[in-house]
Order: structure tokens, then sequence, then C-alpha cells
């Protein structure tokens, strides 16, 4: 598949998407008919996200398992996944902390000066299970085929890692046989995403068109400031991660970011990490990651290496005690972080992820659920930007682990345009 068309083309369905949309929600007859004809833009929506979803249990297991069975010791295992993990908590940290600097800086939230809603109101979402606790136990799966089945991203790693480790050791001793199958499990794996992919046009139209059929493009002028400085962060954010990839990677990290253009786009579009996953991983292997670094790393930075998501909870519950005047502390912001930090780690397998996090921890704070209500709204389009950033958070992450280790690649440092026309 030629990469730059098909980026082309999910740009164009962008666009076409959001006029579609405005025309539907100009036209409609009222906002039930708005979501009724959204619905059937959604119905495409989702049946593009089934077939992502489709391929990335067996794709995360293959690529893992492979990557861990080439290491050959656990040592190397242990190696990479330390310098991953030092990687994701600074990069946390500074996604926190840029949310937080900059929601105290334009105060989005203060001159909304709204009421504290009844205690009865809520969010809806189910946030209980939401807990350290619950996250260490939800961590080690009790079926890999349950875990496979709700594409449980930590437990399948989990698993991965004995199943690869032990392959790793019957390979050693001249069994080699499964290996092989393995290997050509991911070829076929690999094969089927690039026949997905082949829709996300389409995909992307959809959803576009679904989201502004609803909402209008009135919302995006409503809620234009607090939408525009959260953009504004994420492009802060991009700038750092980038400055801080550069020191590492040096020239060649312009070469990452056009070969993963693609993956940010969709993950953009769809506001799905897990249709941007496929395309991720190759195009990290284009640039010359070693298949065995991008398949250990990047499965587990979607567990633990959210950077846009950390930066929108910061930025959401200080905006949502903004709205209700309420005042914290410096040192309260503080712990609020930190909260932040360890409750996240979880949200990969728990729906509408990061609105979850945000809704579980106004209470911890004395802060009104409910005014989670004020954004979610227009979470789509704050999902959009948080969830591209994620992409790009845990592709300069796998490239500078594997520079690391010493396996970027030769054509690294001369990578142009060529090798993105390759596929």
């Amino acid at each position: 598949m030629n990469t730059q068309k098909l980026t082309r083309q999910i740009g164009i369905a962008m666009l076409l998407g959001i006029l579609v949309g405005y025309l539907c929600n100009r036209y409609a007859q009222d906002a039930q008919s708005a979501k009724e004809i959204a619905s059937y833009f959604s119905l495409v929506t989702d049946i593009f996200l089934r077939l992502i979803k489709m391929i990335i249990a067996p794709l995360v297991f293959a690529t893992l398992v492979f990557g861990l069975a080439s290491m050959g010791d656990s040592g190397a295992v242990g190696r990479i996944g330390l310098k991953a993990m030092l990687w994701f908590v600074c990069a946390a940290t500074a996604s926190l902390l840029l949310g937080m600097a900059l929601v105290n800086l334009f105060e989005p939230g203060v001159q909304m000066h709204l009421a504290l809603p009844d205690v009865a109101a809520s969010s809806g979402l189910k946030t209980g299970d939401l807990n350290l606790k619950g996250f260490i136990t939800h961590v080690f799966p009790k079926s890999i085929a349950e875990a496979m089945a709700n594409n449980e991203i930590l437990q399948i790693l989990v698993f991965s890692l004995f199943f690869g480790t032990a392959l790793g050791f019957v390979k050693g001793q001249g069994y080699a046989t499964l290996d092989k199958c393995i290997d050509e499990l991911a070829r076929i794996m690999f094969r089927i995403t690039d026949y997905v992919m082949r829709l996300a046009p389409i995909g992307v139209f959809a959803a576009m068109a679904a989201a502004i059929t609803v909402q209008g493009l009135g919302v995006l002028l409503s809620y234009g400031r607090l939408i525009g400085e959260f953009y504004l962060g994420l492009a802060l954010l991009w700038g750092l991660l980038l400055g801080v990839g550069y020191l590492f990677l040096g020239k060649s990290v312009g070469a990452l970011f056009r070969l993963i253009r693609e993956p940010i786009m969709l993950a953009f579009s769809t506001a799905s990490s897990e249709s941007a996953y496929p395309k991720t991983i190759e195009s990290l292997e284009k640039f010359g990651v070693s298949k065995r670094i991008s398949s250990f790393v990047l499965p587990l930075g979607y567990s633990f290496n959210l950077d846009g998501s950390m930066m929108y909870q910061a930025f959401a519950v200080l905006f949502i005690a903004q709205a209700y005047n309420i005042d914290m502390s410096f040192s309260q912001q503080l712990i609020l972080l930190l909260v932040l930090m360890v409750t996240s780690k979880g949200m990969a397998g728990v729906a509408r992820a990061s609105l979850v996090v945000v809704a579980a921890t106004p209470p911890m704070f004395h802060l009104p659920e409910a005014g989670l209500l004020l954004i979610m709204g227009i979470d789509q389009f704050f999902d959009m930007g948080r969830t591209a950033t994620n992409v790009l958070g845990n592709s300069l992450a796998t490239a500078v682990v594997a520079k690391f280790e010493g396996n970027a690649g030769p054509e690294a440092e001369s990578l142009p345009v060529a090798a993105e026309n390759r596929a």
C-alpha cells in the first residue's frame, strides 16, 4: 500500500466528513433526527473499528512473543523494560506538569462561574473499580482467551512475557518449529492489517461526519477557547517530546516523524489508539527499529505511556475546579498529579478510558463529579488530539530505547522519503 497516497486519502476524508456532517446538522429537522442520521455514519465507523480490534490481540501476541524469543536471554528483557519504564515515567510527569501549568495560566474555567450542582447529579460513568488494588489485580489474566476476547493489552502482555521467555528457552534447546510459526503468524496479521487499512478513509469520513452531525460546528465555537488552549498544550508537548527525541536520535527524528504521520492521522481522526497500532509498528520497522524491540516496547507503552491522555486529565480536573470557583492549592494540585499518575495506568482496559479516570478523581478532592458533564459533550474533539499524541509519544519511546540498544537500524540516519514509499 502506498503510504503517502493513503495519508492524502485520510486527510481528504476528514475534510469531507466535516463538510457532510455540517450539512446534515444544518438541515436535520431536529436534534433527534441529527442523532438518527449520525447513527448511520457511526455504523460504518463501528465496523471499521471492529475490524481493527479483530487483529489487535493476535498481532500483539505474535509480535511480542517473537521479539522476546529473539532476545534469547531474560537479562535483555529486563534491561529494555527498565529503559522503557524510565522514559514512560519521565514523559508522564512532564505531561501532567505541563497540563497543570497551562490550566493555571489560562484559567479556561474561571469565566463560567457555575453554581455547585445537586449532589445527585452524576456523569453516569462507572468508576468504582478504578483504584490501585483493582488495577494490580486486573494486570494478571485469569484466562488468556478472555484477555484476547476483550483486547486487554496489558493482560496479553503479561501472558506473552511468559510465553515468549519460555519459547526463547525452548528455542535455545534446538526446537525452533513454533518460533517459525509465530513469525509467520505475525506476517499474516500484517497482511490482514494492510487489507483493513485500505478501508481507513471510509472509516475516518464516517467518524468525522457522525461527530459533526450531532455536535455541529457550534460546539467548536462555544468551547473554542478551551479546545484551543488544550491543543496549544498538545503542540507544546509535541515540541517537548520531539526535542527530547532529537537529543537521542539526532536529525533522524524528522525521518521518524514522516513515517508515523499516517498512524498519527489515523489515531486523530478515529480517536482510537488501536486503529493506529498496526501501522505504527510497521512505520517503526521501516525506520529501522528492530522487531524484537518494537514488539516489546510498543505494547508496553499502550498501557504505561499515554502522554496526551495524562495532560488531558490534569487539564480536565483543574478546569472543573475553576468552573465551580473551587480553589486548589499548589500542594493539592501536586497530590492530584500523583493520583492521576497511578490511576491512569489502568485505563487501557477501561471503557471511555480518560473520562473514567477524570470522573474517578474529583470525589477525592471534593469536586463535583457532575462537572465532567461540562466536557463530555465535546470529549470527542479532545480525544482525537490526546490519542494522536499518545501515538507520537510511544513511537519516540520505542525508537529511543532501540537507539540505546543499538537496534535502530543503519538506515535510520540516512532515511529520506524512499523508505516511506515502500509498502
